[in-house]
């Protein structure tokens, strides 16, 4: 197995761990306070790739240390709308293909804060997308429910969080004000994910403890709530970070992108089987259509996967 198929078989992992991460999530939250549950889930597992990354932490500098919090500021807001998404959704594999919607908003943000260039495919992934995001809303009446907007928001937010987060673990040359050109140094994938999540659990630290009550949590914590926040912790946060960066290092040609998307549905099928959960047609027809909007915004990556692997049978 070449290194290339290696690293789309772990992203199809990755994808797996991150659909398993929102059932440890959504058994987490109905047991503890939202915020303060990601507060935990965030420091434990901030500090374990800390621990791991102690020494390239050490030698980033003051610049790179910026950027990288600054990245976590913004994950921090768009998991807080997040995790309130999932306390107050009813249905999971909803919220799944609504926070998807961020890999669609990616290209806009880009355009729009950087003037970055984006394909045709982008714009004609929109329309698509809105059309799924009405379809969701039509069992209220065009009225979302505050779960949707919560997970509409965290799409928004996790766009710009994708966006900034590539522009800093990638070195680049930019012009400050005064028109002197000044390179940025790249950060590497394990000090600035640790730097990350640290970040986002301190911000919804504050956040809980100005808007949450912690006392009957901390009296009597159920030996299950433990269990859900260490997995949540370790397995769903540091492990499929550390898993998707080893996954992405292995090769330049791996169609992590495409296979990325996978993940809504195998939250919709968990939610399914875990919860049993189930979806209207109409609403069944929604999230095609968001899925739809994410395979036309990636079309040209996954025209090369396509086109790699009839390559490849033919050379077999």
């Amino acid at each position: 197995m070449s290194d290339a198929q290696k690293s789309d078989a772990l992203l199809v992992a990755v994808t797996l761990v991150a659909a398993i991460s929102w059932m440890f999530s959504k058994e987490a939250v109905l047991l503890m306070p939202p915020l303060m549950f990601m507060a935990a889930r965030f420091l434990i597992a901030g500090s374990a790739l800390a621990l791991a990354a102690w020494r390239p932490l050490s030698r980033l500098s003051a610049d790179q240390v910026r950027r990288s919090v600054g990245v976590g500021l913004v994950f921090g807001v768009a998991m807080s709308f997040w995790i309130m998404g999932l306390f107050h959704t009813r249905s999971m594999g909803e919220g799944a293909f609504l926070t998807s919607l961020g890999v669609v908003i990616v290209p806009i943000i880009a355009r729009l804060a950087f003037k970055e260039k984006q394909p045709a495919s982008t714009w004609l992934a929109i329309p698509i997308a809105v059309s799924g995001l009405a379809l969701l809303s039509l069992k209220n009446g065009f009225q979302p429910e505050p779960g949707q907007i919560f997970f509409v928001c965290a799409a928004f937010i996790f766009a710009l969080y994708f966006t900034l987060n590539t522009r800093t673990a990638n070195q680049r040359i930019v012009i400050n004000r005064r028109g002197e050109t000044i390179e940025k140094h790249r950060v590497p994938a394990l000090p600035l994910t640790a730097l990350a999540l640290l970040t986002v659990g301190l911000v919804t630290l504050v956040e809980s403890l100005i808007l949450e009550p912690w006392q009957q949590t901390l009296v009597d914590p159920s030996p299950l709530l433990i269990w859900w926040v260490l997995a949540s912790a370790l397995i769903g946060t540091a492990g499929r970070f550390l898993l998707q960066t080893y996954a992405q290092s292995l090769s330049a040609h791996s169609h992590g992108v495409v296979i990325l998307v996978l993940e809504p549905i195998w939250v919709a099928l968990f939610a399914a089987g875990w919860f049993g959960e189930s979806m209207s047609p109409v609403q069944l027809g929604g999230c095609a259509l968001i899925f739809t909007a994410l395979v036309v915004n990636r079309w040209g990556a996954l025209g090369k996967a396509i086109k790699t692997w009839l390559r490849n049978r033919k050379t077999a």
